[in-house]
């Protein structure tokens, strides 16, 4: 087992098992979704587009997908203020209750989501406002917040004090050198935590299952509310969907800030 070899063989094992088991539920749902059957069967019953054409013509997966896009974009735009600001003075300044910020970093980990949610309907309810859908985006903001901040907090921590010191000398206000120095330093993670807070909210099932109603769902309720009586492939093609949605962000990431970087915010 000392042998170079052997450690090497042992290693790439561990690490095909693991692309194995990441990468069989997206194959099989991929393959299900060409199916030419009206059940859902892996490998598929023949091959055939009918179900993509299907969930064209769906106008309540149609109309429900277009809910999650607004939805992820309230979130997003939300998001990109309050993260980008609050990740910038944690980065640069001594903050006071800095310790209070963090463990509220941890909250996505250490909460149930489930808590979180409930928490957001009773806010939303006596607000008046529970029933609508930028409360969703709001509340996807909130919750998933924390990654935009990391995110945004990685790139600050690299920017050289000297720039903006140097602007300053030059004669640059405040504004103007967050401006032309520090937004332009953090813009690489502010790219990163947009692009992961809209994949996230446009996800999200247990939030958008609290706060909303049976007449304005999105697109994973509408499947969850499918499911429950029958599952049909054109399930199958939503979800494949939502997977070429996710590939054009990492795709988009890459071009824009190279996941690289992306990694080493993490």
């Amino acid at each position: 087992m000392n042998n170079p070899l052997s450690k090497t063989f042992v290693l790439w094992s561990f690490v095909m098992i693991a692309l194995f088991m990441l990468s069989a539920p997206t194959v099989v749902v991929l393959g299900a979704s060409f199916t030419s059957g009206n059940i859902i069967t892996f490998p598929p019953d023949g091959l055939s587009l009918k179900w993509y054409a299907a969930i064209l013509q769906a106008t309540d997966l149609r109309d429900a997908f277009l809910r999650s896009l607004y939805v992820s974009a309230v979130c997003t735009i939300v998001s990109i203020p309050v993260g980008t600001l609050a990740g910038i003075a944690l980065a640069k300044y001594a903050v006071r209750f800095e310790k209070a910020v963090q463990v509220y970093l941890l909250l996505p980990f250490t909460i149930p989501l489930i808590g979180s949610g409930i928490g957001l309907m009773l806010v939303f309810g006596n607000a008046g406002v529970l029933g609508q859908l930028w409360p969703v985006g709001v509340a996807c903001s909130v919750i998933n917040l924390p990654f935009m901040i990391w995110a945004v907090t990685a790139s600050a921590s690299s920017l050289d004090p000297d720039l903006e010191l140097a602007a300053a000398n030059c004669g640059a206000g405040p504004v103007q050198t967050f401006l032309s120095v520090t937004l332009p330093a953090v813009t690489p993670g502010i790219i990163t935590g947009s692009l992961l807070m809209f994949i996230l909210a446009l996800n999200e099932f247990l939030v958008s299952l609290l706060l909303v109603d049976a007449r304005i769902v999105t697109l994973p309720v509408q499947i969850y509310n499918s499911i429950r009586s029958i599952i049909t492939p054109d399930l199958a093609a939503i979800s494949v969907v939502f997977i070429a949605c996710a590939a054009a962000a990492i795709f988009l990431l890459d071009r824009l800030v190279g996941l690289d970087i992306f990694l080493k915010s993490k």
